[in-house]
């Protein structure tokens, strides 16, 4: 019916146009064409607009479904974008793909001890700037350590850090802007914005004051972590170049967290990440909702398990004498046959709980009552309550995460 229709309207069309050549040429031949010619002019330009439009609209409606979708909607289709990295709004199929990485939120305690970063970091950075220095949190979110380099703003300068007890990296940022305000202050400029001179590499001087700026960042990042682990956070290098500053691959997750620092009228921002490796051997206290938080063990269940299982009451036996004997003996023994019981007079007895011999003594007689004289201290068990604890720390480390 589609083709049909559109059959008619390029007929419709072409008449139209034979039309309008016929009046064209009669009013050639006739000079005395008045207002009517004009208004039949005016119609038939209207009527051929129209004509024009529904072929155009019918065209759409056949070609739409084929339409070809430019760059900017593909990069919003797929959520990649080459010229723009986004490390937090993320749609499309890159949303997808981050879904699966894991997230900061599932370890609670973090959010905790970078809190407590922030507050430490005010302190001592007014402390070393003799300043006013408010430091605030950003951000905290999971990124993937090859999209966080490409989105490093240049000039700026990235140190890598050990994490001595972890035995591995992490990576602190410093941009330009908060480079510039930091010398400013160091060396004494007046409050406004500092002056950037882009271009030119850091000189030593600089460099150096920024180096001592990180490891007043790494020393309360030490204290904010010490509660859950002891840790040392030593400089490895100085960097330039995100391509040099590779501590992971690019496709690892990692935690980035960004704080922003604030002197006056002038700042920047701090950005300090650590792969989901480095903090792997803490990850079990980073799990807790609080800190000090006990997962498995409860001393107040111990203690009173200790106190039930003391007071329990247990059957013990004295064995007179114990023999094994084949099954064909057995089998023929008949009323009135007697087993020979080799014990001497002063033999020991063993007293036994269970399968267990606790201890051996003598036979004896109290009052009406047969009794056994403990003559041998109880054996302790060979596996301790020590035994224990290394055993049950043993199989948490086998057992999947």
């Amino acid at each position: 019916m589609a083709i049909k229709d559109q059959v008619d309207q390029d007929a419709l069309a072409a008449e139209w146009g034979l039309a309008l050549e016929a009046d064209a040429a009669a009013s050639m031949d006739n000079p005395s064409v008045g207002e009517d010619d004009q208004d039949s002019e005016a119609m038939a330009a209207q009527w051929a607009a129209m004509v024009e439009d529904g072929g155009q609209f019918m065209q759409g409606a056949k070609g739409g479904a084929e339409r070809i979708l430019n760059q900017d909607e593909i990069d919003s289709l797929l959520g990649f974008s080459l010229s723009d990295v986004s490390l937090t709004d993320n749609s499309g199929i890159r949303a997808i793909i981050d879904s699966a990485m894991v997230s900061y939120e599932r370890l609670p305690m973090l959010e905790i001890v970078f809190d407590r970063l922030v507050r430490l970091l005010t302190t001592s950075l007014r402390n070393f700037t003799s300043d006013n220095v408010e430091v605030s949190l950003d951000r905290i979110t999971s990124v993937r350590f090859g999209d966080y380099l490409n989105s490093i703003p240049l000039p700026a300068i990235l140190a890598v850090f050990k994490a001595e007890q972890w035995d591995n990296f992490g990576l602190i940022t410093v941009n330009s802007s908060l480079i510039y305000s930091i010398i400013d202050v160091l060396l004494g400029g007046r409050r406004g914005q500092a002056i950037r001179i882009e271009g030119r590499p850091y000189t030593t001087i600089e460099t150096n004051l920024v180096k001592r700026m990180i490891e007043v960042v790494l020393a309360d990042a030490e204290l904010a972590f010490r509660p859950l682990s002891p840790v040392n956070f030593n400089i490895d290098r100085l960097e330039t170049n995100p391509r040099f500053a590779a501590i992971s691959r690019p496709a690892n997750a990692a935690i980035l967290v960004r704080l922003r620092i604030d002197m006056e009228e002038r700042g920047g921002n701090v950005e300090l990440l650590l792969p989901y490796a480095t903090i792997e051997p803490i990850r079990g206290v980073l799990l807790q909702m609080f800190m000090g938080e006990k997962f498995g063990r409860d001393p107040i269940w111990e203690g009173h398990l200790a106190t039930e299982i003391g007071q329990a009451e247990v059957a013990v036996d004295a064995v007179l004498y114990e023999e094994k004997l084949p099954l064909k003996q057995m089998l023929k023994l008949k009323v009135g046959d007697t087993l020979m019981l080799e014990l001497k007079p002063d033999a020991m007895v063993t007293v036994r709980c269970g399968d267990v011999s606790l201890t051996e003594g003598r036979m004896g007689r109290v009052g009406d009552r047969v009794a056994v004289r403990v003559v041998n201290p109880l054996r302790r068990p060979k596996t301790t309550f020590a035994m224990f604890e290394k055993a049950d720390r043993a199989t948490n480390r086998m057992e999947p995460q």
